[in-house]
């Protein structure tokens, strides 16, 4: 296996030309169009010179920077940001019967989203990222990865108006339990892993099951790494379980029942920015010391690239961030290089160079390893 393989993990801020100022969205259309590379991309520039662009078509035209924004960086693998969806929560169940939307909640500084509550058995409408699969299948140079929002998380992000009228119980908590457990498996069988079935028919190379929410309630690590291997059971693609921003340690002993081939946890923002790979600069790595007590049946995707802030890593930085969870995990092998999480909150100038940092990181990291053997 290639030690330190190099991947994004999800959104990207969407394509700078989508704005409504005419003259900003020509020059960002012709500026990246350039710097990328993007094939054919002063027809984009012309047609949004003359008003004469369909939303269908600007949407297709930023899936393909998006694309070629990470191919140009250097990943080995790739999506399209996320360009085509609004947000990994209210997206996908546009697709999906049984839920109201509520109103509107507020996650962090000016992030958004309508929360929803179920109110009857969920029923999948139409298996939801297949068309951007297709293009992006079609236009891409490099592995794809697509992200999809695991049950666990849809469910903790909602409200329950129905599994807790059915659920029987001498109490009140195992009622809810019983509800939440009905509930979780329910959206399994009948919305996520029909899609990810359907995606694995058309052939990608990593499907990335999103669950931010994993570690939410402790108590639940057990239904979340259930409810995560009965969606990829029998999947040809391999398979990406991405869990931000939380306490892993948590999620142990469940966690090491998981079947997925990677697992992607967040390092950077917790993490100095000194060089060095000693434990007291690294101390954001540190909780990977839990992960190498086990012998672990996926590979670690620690983040080496903090999302929350402009600051851009160096390589160096990167590079022994790398080295120094490969010596916690014993073996460079079990250990892929991305980022803490979705870039979509950064500008595309300083994701860009956070991109290719990253992966100048990663070859002088392989170049380490190499000449230590």
């Amino acid at each position: 296996m290639k030690p330190f393989e190099t991947m994004e993990v999800g959104s990207l801020n969407k394509a700078p030309f989508i704005s409504r100022d005419v003259d900003r969205a020509v020059s960002e259309a012709e500026r990246w169009g350039g710097r990328l590379e993007v094939e054919n991309y002063p027809k984009l520039v012309e047609k949004i010179r003359r008003n004469e662009i369909t939303a269908e078509e600007l949407a297709d035209w930023a899936c393909l920077y998006g694309l070629r924004f990470f191919e140009k960086a250097g990943l080995d693998v790739v999506y399209d940001g996320e360009q085509r969806r609004m947000e990994m929560y209210e997206y996908p169940l546009q697709f999906v019967q049984g839920f109201e939307f509520r109103g509107v909640v507020r996650v962090w500084d000016n992030e958004y989203y309508k929360k929803a509550a179920v109110v009857e058995s969920p029923r999948l409408l139409k298996p939801y990222h297949l068309d951007e699969l297709r293009f992006n299948k079609r236009n891409a140079r490099k592995s794809l990865k697509v992200p999809v929002t695991a049950a666990y998380t849809l469910a903790d992000w909602s409200f329950d108006e129905h599994y807790i009228k059915k659920a029987v119980g001498e109490d009140f908590f195992e009622r809810q339990q019983r509800a939440r457990h009905s509930f979780v498996l329910d959206l399994v069988s009948n919305v996520v892993r029909p899609v990810v079935q359907a995606l694995d028919r058309e052939g990608v190379d990593y499907i990335q099951l999103d669950e931010p929410a994993a570690a939410t309630k402790p108590y639940e690590a057990s239904l979340v790494v259930e409810s995560l291997n009965e969606t990829i059971k029998g999947l040809r693609s391999k398979i990406v379980v991405h869990i931000c921003y939380t306490n892993y340690e948590a999620l142990f002993p469940a966690l090491l029942e998981l079947k997925a081939d990677v697992l992607s946890v967040s390092c950077s923002n917790a993490d100095t920015t000194r060089l060095g790979v000693d434990d007291g600069a690294r101390r954001g790595f540190r909780v990977l010391e839990k992960f190498s007590q086990y012998s672990l049946p996926f590979r670690i995707a620690p983040g080496v690239v903090d999302v929350h802030t402009d600051f851009v890593e160096s390589p160096e930085l990167v590079r022994d961030r790398l080295l120094y969870a490969a010596r916690v995990m014993r073996d460079p092998g079990l250990v892929v290089a991305c980022n803490d999480c979705g870039l979509r909150t950064r500008r595309w100038d300083v994701a860009f160079e956070k991109q290719v940092n990253l992966v100048k990181g990663a070859q002088l990291a392989r170049s380490k390893i190499e000449q230590g053997r």
